[in-house]
């Protein structure tokens, strides 16, 4: 019995040692590559030792029974140890379990052997911060080659991994075990389009009626966000030369390209902007363009501040504007004008003082735009840090307002404005007047003669 035992320490010894070395080579090696020698090494090992098993049970029966069976016992013991080398890795509550289990039917050394191996193994599992590995690995996207990836304009995208490979091993040789599977969250199935189109045209082409109207027609029919965008560059393009602004209307295509302001798209939204903008230099276009211009306001105000979709709004509404035939429509909007004013960015302050000085230059507009409630932090406007332009445009509104108050007669019915009214801030309070005053030594000579014109006409 000494020398048994002796064997079998020398056995579990072996077995721990190994077991080691699988753990290394795992913790080194990736997965993929040895899968396929692993379950060959495996399946041989399980051969081996069932007929190992086999002729020691034989060989037992004529000579010592006792000691044959004491064999097989231990060589069997050795094949299920090494059957359980070839295992993935599994939770810790199953690792536990298991080795309950072997150290019951097992028993002796070989048994804590086992045990022993898989906790090696789940230590070694949790510093390498895998975890468990549960589900199936997902393969519900599939993008088609040269594709732009979703949200991004244009560029290929290669596809991901999908469910083939896990197809594979289904359909393949039965295992005796079970493979864990990532506990990685799926990326989100993004919508794919299933067909390339080539667009006809580049989007700077200087184009006929006949190829404008193809362009039209594709801009109506698709729904590809991508195809939508490069078509309205086109005609934004296109409309900058007089003799296509014509065209395009009388095509239909005013209609078709409004069409997409409502859209959520921002991107498209500010596209669409861009070509009406260069479409609305022509009056007639203008005539067309006026039932839109309400909704292009709503929009312009309450999508994100200084966004580039504001921005495009913004100048459409100006040019709509520098005509005394449609300002009328956007009366309604003078107070978030002038909140905008004063909450914008720099880019969003000079054009929305662009917008208002068209306003300011009709005497018609004057009691509606002096009797609408302003934040009185616009006077920070008048302030010497600003650069020349925000200056030269803030002196000019002021002065405007003044002629027009004049030539209207409104100074003499202030009491029909608020405090909190814009009449008020320029023409009573007397902050601007000193603002402007304190002007006059500015370093800019633009805009000290600026500041002097103005003093002279107060």
């Amino acid at each position: 019995m000494g020398r048994t035992r002796e064997a079998g320490c020398v056995a579990a010894g072996v077995v721990i040692g190994a077991g080691a070395c699988y753990c290394v080579y795992r913790l080194t090696w990736g997965r993929d590559e040895s899968e396929k020698i692993w379950d060959d090494d495996e399946e041989d090992d399980e051969e081996e030792a069932s007929d190992i098993v086999e002729a020691g049970a034989e060989t037992g029966k004529g000579t010592n029974t006792n000691a044959g069976v004491g064999a097989g016992a231990r060589l069997q013991g050795e094949s299920k140890v090494k059957a359980e080398v070839g295992l993935e890795l599994q939770s810790g509550s199953d690792v536990k379990a298991e080795a309950h289990v072997g150290a019951q039917s097992g028993g002796g050394l070989e048994a804590k052997a086992k045990a022993l191996f898989s906790t090696l193994k789940e230590q070694a599992s949790a510093k390498a911060g895998r975890g468990a590995r549960l589900g199936t690995i997902s393969g519900n996207r599939t993008l088609a080659p040269s594709l732009p990836c979703p949200g991004v304009r244009g560029g290929g995208c290669h596809p991901t991994r999908s469910g083939a490979r896990a197809g594979g091993r289904a359909s393949g040789k039965t295992k005796g075990k079970t493979r864990g599977k990532s506990t990685r969250t799926p990326a989100t199935a993004w919508p794919v389009r299933r067909g390339k189109f080539n667009f006809p045209y580049k989007i700077d082409d200087i184009l006929g009626a006949s190829d404008l109207q193809k362009v039209l027609n594709i801009l109506e029919r698709s729904n590809d966000p991508f195809i939508q965008e490069i078509a309205l560059v086109t005609l934004g393009n296109n409309a900058a030369y007089s003799f296509n602004q014509n065209a395009i209307r009388e095509l239909g295509g005013l209609p078709i390209i409004a069409k997409l302001i409502k859209t959520k798209d921002p991107i498209i939204r500010e596209k669409a902007y861009n070509a009406l903008n260069n479409l609305s230099v022509n009056a007639e276009n203008q005539g067309k363009i006026k039932t839109y211009i309400s909704q292009v306001c709503d929009d312009t105000m309450i999508c994100r501040l200084d966004s580039a979709v504001q921005m495009a709004g913004l100048r459409l509404l100006t040019n709509m504007t520098v005509t005394n035939h449609y300002q009328h429509l956007l009366s309604y909007s003078f107070p978030d004008f002038f909140a905008l004013l004063f909450l914008g960015n720099y880019f969003t302050k000079i054009q929305i003082m662009k917008l208002i000085i068209n306003f300011t230059e009709n005497p018609a507009m004057t009691r509606e735009l002096v009797s609408c409630k302003v934040p009185s932090e616009l006077i920070s406007l008048f302030n010497k840090e600003w650069d020349r332009e925000i200056l030269l445009n803030i002196l000019t509104l002021f002065e405007n307002i003044n002629d027009n108050i004049k030539s209207e007669g409104l100074a003499s019915s202030k009491k029909e404005f608020s405090r909190s009214s814009l009449f008020f801030l320029f023409k009573e309070s007397g902050v601007c007047v000193k603002k402007i005053k304190a002007l006059a030594n500015h370093n800019d000579l633009v805009v000290k003669v600026k500041v002097l014109k103005v003093l002279t006409k107060l």
